[in-house]
């Protein structure tokens, strides 16, 4: 269901506000992060940022969902030897997070794991706390791919490490 709160929050969404949440250093950290996690299991982790998304899409219902697996498909996050591709998507309009897994670590992983990493990152997020939402959520994603997900012998860095800005 489409609300006007939501289309507005959209609509207003100023082009350049994930920088204001997402500053180079913070960007730097999140790499580093992910890069650092991806060592430690055989999983591959890809962290996107919108800013929000078209008015139209908006007033036709689009969900964050449904816009996160439309980027993890579009990122080639399902694109890994393992199938162990897990996306973490922020629509920053709506600080609402969504991670998709790949079907290797979806069997593995219960959609109630998922859902309180995302609602940890959320937290911080609504106090406007990014850097700490988004490392919080890495470790998180990170300690479940390791408990499911061990490295093996090759463990090539299949994905970007570097958070995605999608723009509109």
């Amino acid at each position: 269901m489409v609300t006007i709160r939501r289309w507005l929050r959209h609509v207003f969404t100023l082009p350049w506000a994930w920088r204001r949440a997402f500053p180079r250093a913070t960007l730097d950290a999140i790499e580093a992060a992910i890069r650092a996690s991806e060592a430690r299991h055989g999983g591959e982790i890809r962290f996107a940022i919108e800013n929000s998304l078209p008015a139209a899409q908006v007033w036709r219902g689009l969900s964050a969902r449904a816009r996160a697996i439309e980027i993890f498909s579009e990122l080639r996050v399902w694109d890994t030897e393992h199938n162990s591709g897990v996306l973490i998507y922020l629509l920053l309009a709506d600080r609402d997070i969504e991670i998709v897994a790949d079907r290797g670590i979806s069997k593995r992983v219960s959609p109630e794991a998922w859902a309180q990493v995302a609602r940890t990152m959320e937290a911080h997020f609504r106090a406007d706390d990014y850097r700490i939402g988004a490392l919080a959520g890495i470790e998180a994603v990170s300690k479940l791919l390791e408990m499911h997900v061990p490295p093996g012998a090759d463990n090539p860095n299949e994905l970007a490490n570097r958070p995605a800005i999608l723009r509109r």
